[in-house]
């Protein structure tokens, strides 16, 4: 398994060149990048990034050694869950540009965010049946291209157990259709392990974050440093290491103190990753 970071993590007003620079003394071997908005910082991607500005940030990541682990987004919004056709649409394009950019930057993995918030009384029936129809439509493109896309559990009511995961993953039938398995997000109600027995050969990236319960399960709780919480990340590259996963552990966080510079931050995240690394080995 190898070391990266998501873009997100860095300080916004950082340039490509500067975050990519610091992220390769830190001792990273990848960095995973994201589509916002325009303005939202120095170094993301937005609909509007062309094909030559996606070529010079990946010759300029590679100068400094670095790999694109794959590309992300805060774009989605419950798009591809909505009841509306024109709404899943936008949320089909947002995909389409995902996997124009992973091409682009040599990486095969996207992340994808299906469903909607049901918090606010949307149907999860609806919003399982909105998305399967938005993904499946995209089935052929998908696989034409031959970049992962990989669905990733969040806080929007979608996914809450590993086996809702698994079967929405399965009936997409496609070996380019996989999952995306946030650690951090499952802390607070659910054993973070079993998700990774459960969804097993269908784990193609790894998200990692700290997360301290308040208590027991469903009791709440904050994202923490990432070995300060309540993981057993020992258990976790285990497991991990058991259904064969040696990918990237993408490391999404923030800063939970002041630091005078963010080159200390992304040292600490690069040693706390070498910690849970080294529990592979145990």
């Amino acid at each position: 398994m190898k070391k990266s970071m998501n873009a997100w993590s860095a300080a916004a007003d950082e340039s490509f060149e500067e975050m990519f620079s610091h992220l390769s003394a830190c001792g990273f071997a990848a960095v995973e990048l994201n589509v916002d908005e325009p303005g939202h910082s120095a170094h993301s991607l937005t609909m509007e990034t062309s094909e030559a500005e996606l070529f010079k940030i990946r010759e300029t990541a590679a100068q400094f050694g670095l790999k694109i682990a794959g590309i992300s987004t805060s774009l989605y919004n419950g798009t591809l869950g909505a009841k509306d056709a024109a709404e899943r649409e936008k949320g089909k394009n947002i995909l389409r540009k995902q996997m124009i950019c992973a091409a682009a930057l040599g990486t095969d993995s996207v992340l994808c965010v299906p469903g909607l918030d049901v918090s606010g009384g949307a149907s999860l029936k609806e919003a399982f049946e909105a998305s399967y129809l938005a993904l499946s439509e995209m089935k052929q493109e998908i696989e034409d291209s031959q970049i992962y896309v990989c669905l990733e559990n969040v806080w929007n009511g979608f996914f809450t157990s590993p086996n809702d995961m698994a079967v929405f993953i399965d009936r997409l039938n496609s070996p380019y259709m996989k999952a995306y398995y946030d650690v951090g997000n499952t802390v607070a109600f659910s054993d973070t392990v079993s998700w990774i027995h459960i969804l097993g050969k269908r784990i193609q990236r790894i998200h990692v974050k700290g997360f301290k319960r308040n208590g027991g399960l469903n009791s709440g709780g904050d994202f923490v440093d990432l070995l300060s919480g309540d993981i057993n990340w020992p258990a976790v590259t285990e497991a991990l290491s058991a259904v064969g996963y040696d990918g990237y552990l993408t490391a999404e966080v923030s800063p939970t103190r002041e630091y005078s510079e963010m080159l200390t931050f992304y040292k600490e995240v690069s040693a706390q990753e070498d910690a849970i690394l080294k529990g592979a080995l145990l």
